[in-house]
């Protein structure tokens, strides 16, 4: 056995150089105890896989050499014995043939008529999943700090969408991890900051969520037709966190302070306010500070104790009348408060609501100082009266009769718009009201087509309305009066987007559509009035939301003329011609 040790083809081998330790420790010492040898080899011979070790020869010979048993040493190899080499040799020729009939399915599948771009995003789909259920943020971080730079990888995978989604994702779910957070801001910069929708992600970094509010805000200024949305948009980014709604106050603050333009971003403050009051957010205190409050402390104190209690109070109603007549009153911006708007307008124009005699013409007086011009302050205190003294009173449609040119004066001033459209909101909410209607237009529907011909500010609060009562369940009218009712309401809001509101309208008409819970033949109503409201040139929006309705063989296939005079297909060939529809 020592001469096939000793043999020169084994000292020859080049693997023997990197065991010279081992090698060394083959010639024994005489001395060297036979116990502590059988020891030594045992604890090496457990180790996992040590038989492919290129020491094992040399340990054998020391094991033999002190007296060691066979059986001992190959029940020691074998039960240690895990193949971890001969299973990663294993898992490439896998890999191999993993990545080899992934090419044949491909070629396979674009064989069969598949695109090659359909190929491509099953193949990623399926990479991002995996992704998704192994990504750890823990060794992402680790692998980006050691590379010590932007790895180039990083710069080539955000330029493709597959994979900007994913970062987002991922961002959504692990908002600490450094690495996401520093992706984020190069999608930021690389001026994809639209594509973040996720207000989180965003809300990590101020460059990034800068960047994302500028773009909400220029949607909202570019897109006047559905500006509702998009305001809403904004207010939702704006109210993520305190720190976000505070930034966002104070840049809107700045703006609205233009020349040019300042009163839209004034109009988006108070959308902005209104929406965080709705969602239960207390920004009471950081709208206050931006008005400038802080130098007129009595009377930031009586609104702000009202604003807190949501109900107004005579004696802080007395304070602030007597400030705001005083000959240095306090700014107008303090009163402007879409809340004490609310409180005010609600007292005046809700019916049965009783005021104290001396307190009316205070609660009027700061109502009407809302307007811009101080000119027009007389006269819209004059008509705020007039309407709540119409108001007050619960009358019917027939009884308003003589109070109609009354009526349409007053409306031209917008405070009383807005006093208007809540009169009419809880007048025709009652529950009886329909019931006891016989006019096929009530007169208080009838006046909010005046106020959305005056007024396109309040087109939303038109558009809320009708919605509502389009939806309200009236059970205890029969169904063809119910599907009057309906037709009715359809046809105040298409006033409404014959006086501007069209993609708000359009858009509510097609999701009843799409949720098929409306009689189709409401629908079918609405699509040949509108057809026959409107004209070419139509905005692309508009087109993409009705045209999947007039193309709808259910919805306009009994419309159809055989003649020469077809709108329903002189609308879809215009629209086929003129547009890129999805």
């Amino acid at each position: 056995m020592e001469e096939e040790f000793e043999d020169d083809s084994w000292n020859n081998n080049p693997v023997r150089g990197n065991a010279s330790e081992e090698e060394a420790e083959s010639h024994e010492d005489p001395s060297e105890n036979s116990k502590a040898v059988l020891n030594d080899c045992l604890q090496r011979f457990s180790s996992v896989d040590y038989i492919m070790e290129p020491s094992i020869f040399v340990q054998l010979k020391r094991y033999f050499q002190a007296g060691g048993t066979a059986e001992h040493v190959i029940n020691q190899l074998s039960s240690n014995y895990a193949a971890v080499a001969q299973m990663a040799n294993l898992l490439a020729e896998w890999l191999i043939m993993a990545a080899q009939m992934a090419n044949l399915l491909a070629e396979w599948l674009i064989m069969a008529g598949v695109r090659v771009t359909d190929v491509q995003a099953m193949v990623e789909n399926h990479l991002k999943d995996m992704i998704l259920k192994t990504f750890d943020p823990k060794k992402a971080d680790k692998i980006f700090t050691e590379e010590g730079e932007t790895p180039g990888w990083l710069t080539e995978m955000i330029e493709h969408h597959t994979w900007r989604s994913l970062i987002y994702r991922l961002a959504e779910e692990y908002p600490e991890c450094l690495m996401l957070n520093f992706t984020i801001k190069l999608i930021s910069d690389a001026g994809f900051q639209s594509e973040i929708t996720s207000i989180s992600t965003a809300a990590q970094q101020i460059e990034v969520f800068s960047r994302v509010l500028k773009t909400a805000i220029a949607k909202f200024l570019s897109h006047p037709e559905d500006w509702q949305s998009a305001i809403e948009e904004v207010a939702k980014m704006v109210c993520h966190g305190q720190h976000t709604y505070v930034y966002s106050q104070v840049l809107i603050q700045v703006l609205s302070q233009e020349p040019k333009g300042g009163f839209i971003m004034k109009r988006l403050s108070q959308e902005i306010t209104k929406y965080a009051l709705k969602n239960n957010h207390n920004v009471t205190p950081i709208t206050m500070a931006l008005n400038g409050s802080s130098r007129h402390p009595q009377a930031y104190e009586a609104l702000t104790s009202m604003l807190f209690r949501n109900t107004l109070n005579p004696a802080d109603i007395t304070l602030l009348y007597r400030k705001y007549t005083s000959p240095e009153p306090p700014p107008i911006d303090l009163i402007r408060n879409p809340q004490f708007l609310d409180l005010l307008v609600d007292s005046l124009f809700k019916v049965g609501t009783k005021i104290n005699q001396e307190q009316k013409s205070k609660y009027i007086y700061l109502l009407g100082h809302r307007v811009l011009n101080k000119d027009e302050l007389k006269a819209t205190i004059i008509a705020i009266e007039k309407l709540h003294a119409i108001c007050n009173v619960s009358r019917g449609s027939s009884e308003l009769i003589g109070d109609i040119s009354t009526l349409y004066s007053c409306i031209r001033f917008p405070v009383v718009g807005v006093g208007v459209i809540r009169w009419v909101e809880n007048t025709v909410t009652e529950p009886s009201y329909f019931k006891l209607c016989t006019e096929s237009c009530p007169l208080h529907l009838a006046l909010l087509d005046e106020v959305a011909c005056v007024h396109t500010s309040l087109h939303d609060q038109i558009l809320r309305l009708l919605v509502r009562l389009f939806e309200s369940k009236q059970d205890e009218l029969e169904i063809l009066v119910q599907l009057e009712l309906k037709k009715m309401l359809l046809d105040r809001m298409v006033n409404l987007l014959a006086r501007g509101c069209v993609v708000p309208v359009v858009k509510y008409i097609s999701q009843c559509c799409t949720k098929g819970d409306t009689d189709i033949s409401l629908i079918r109503y609405f699509v040949t009035e509108v057809l026959e409201t409107v004209t070419h040139p139509y905005s692309s929006e508009f087109v993409q939301l009705f045209l999947p309705m007039v193309e709808n063989e259910e919805i306009t296939g009994s419309m159809r003329n055989e003649g020469d005079n077809d709108p329903i297909a002189e609308f879809i060939v215009h629209c086929k011609a003129h547009y890129t529809t999805l």
